[in-house]
């Protein structure tokens, strides 16, 4: 792994991102956007300090909603990153893979709104090519002039996971040199919200938004949405090394599966989150006892943060470091897998636990060491993300000091 670049609530860039989630445990990011007045849920985690329009020209904008501005904007970053240039590298090998659970829905919300009050003939021609899921993948193609497989990945908040284990499979296949992979997602939708609001998922602590999101705090009561964006330059190792490229990590292990329970909840035993993390472990040929961080999915919903601490304590015993990042940057859904592994990639490389914003009292029946309060030093040889999405998608990903 070369490159990697990040757009969060916790920073608009990935240096940004990084200093913010090690040096602090109070989140910056939770706004109230118009979109969500009078929801039982009337904030989410937004990304701040970005200028769109300096950043992409007026025709690029028209052809994009938000999540793939966002994709396009961290992939420059993380091609840049990797010392790469786009203008000198053989197009054909480059592949793109990334993840999203909603695409661009927030131009359907203003879509629907332009169909109602102002009739068909106002409607955008070209909300399709704004708004499905391929279209973040496509944009990036279109900006870097990469033209290997171009894959958009959707097993919901496990998507950018998914994506980036897929691209290291097509590296390793030979079918490309270099690929981008990881997630991108901007679902300030009213629609989605009130919908997650009926189902009971979003915490409603409207009185104090940014302590909202506690993963595996004991009063934990529902995730919190957020948008951004995270890309990975992944590279065969060959062709790494022939350009003399800095190894930041590298993606040794990759595990998918599927619960085949229900639409919404994880399976209660988490069995399927435990075979996506044994074929992870496997397929990097390394023990429990060699994992020293977990970047949960820890969404903070009851459910969620016991069944996976429980199954991460029956998989790796009490000795890995846990943190749950989503305090800081919300849950970005397909995204949310490809930030938390450049946070991942990160912390190995920096020998850096983040800690987990907002947990002031941890879950007794949550049975693992979460980083509280500040950063811990550690010896990172090998660290894990794990991430359970909606559909009983689970994926694991080891990364391992490069």
């Amino acid at each position: 792994m070369t490159g990697l670049g990040m757009l969060t609530a916790a920073g608009a860039g990935a240096g940004a991102s990084w200093r913010e989630i090690t040096r602090t445990t109070t989140p910056s990011g939770v706004r109230r956007p118009a979109e969500l007045r009078d929801l039982p849920t009337d904030f989410m985690y937004l990304v701040d300090g970005l200028d769109v329009d300096e950043a992409l020209d007026v025709a690029s904008r028209r052809l994009m909603d938000r999540f793939s501005q966002l994709a396009v904007l961290a992939a420059r970053e993380a091609v840049a990153d990797a010392g790469l240039d786009p203008a000198e590298w053989d197009g054909d090998r480059v592949a793109v893979l990334i993840g999203t659970a909603n695409g661009g829905l927030p131009a359907y919300d203003e879509q629907h709104t332009t169909l109602l009050e102002r009739g068909p003939r106002r409607v955008s021609p070209v909300l399709a090519a704004l708004t499905t899921g391929n279209s973040a993948a496509a944009s990036v193609c279109r900006d870097l002039a990469a033209r290997g497989p171009s894959l958009a990945v959707n097993t919901t908040c496990a998507s950018g996971t998914d994506a980036i284990g897929l691209a290291r499979q097509l590296l390793r296949a030979g079918m490309c040199d270099i690929a981008l992979a990881g997630g991108a997602e901007s679902a300030c939708s009213r629609l989605l919200v009130a919908s997650m609001c009926k189902m009971k998922g979003l915490s409603t602590r409207r009185d104090d938004p940014a302590a909202a999101c506690r993963p595996f705090d004991a009063d934990r009561d529902g995730f919190v949405l957020g948008e951004g964006a995270g890309l990975l330059v992944l590279e065969r190792p060959e062709h790494a090394r022939a350009r003399g490229a800095r190894i930041r990590a590298e993606i040794t292990g990759y595990g998918s599966s599927n619960d085949a329970y229900a639409p919404v909840a994880p399976h209660p035993d988490g069995a399927g989150a435990e075979r996506a993390l044994r074929a992870a472990l496997a397929d990097a040929g390394a023990a429990p006892a060699d994992i020293g961080h977990v970047n949960a999915h820890g969404t903070s919903t009851v459910l969620n943060d016991l069944i996976e601490g429980t199954m991460l304590r029956r998989v790796l015993g009490e000795h890995p470091l846990v943190t749950s990042t989503k305090a800081m940057t919300g849950h970005t859904l397909g995204a949310a897998g490809a930030i938390e592994t450049a946070f991942t990639v990160l912390a190995v490389q920096h020998q850096l636990v983040p800690p987990t914003a907002n947990l002031v009292s941890p879950d007794p029946d949550i049975p693992v060491e979460v980083v509280a309060k500040e950063a811990r030093p550690a010896r990172l040889d090998c660290a894990v993300k794990t991430s359970l999405g909606f559909g009983g998608h689970n994926a694991a990903l080891v990364v391992s000091r490069g």
